[in-house]
């Protein structure tokens, strides 16, 4: 396992390809899109004087 082995992120960037240990730049996806939509900031709570 290291520079010669495909089957890792090293020997991937070794050879310059690409595949499941060493994907392309993460694409977002509608569901992705729709996730972080809907997440919310949670409340903060105001000092009282």
């Amino acid at each position: 396992m290291g520079k010669g082995d495909r089957r890792t992120a090293r020997g991937k960037i070794y050879r310059g390809s690409y595949g499941r240990s060493r994907p392309h730049s993460a694409r977002t996806t509608v569901a992705d899109k729709a996730v972080v939509k809907g997440a919310k900031k949670p409340a903060t709570r105001r000092k009282s004087a």
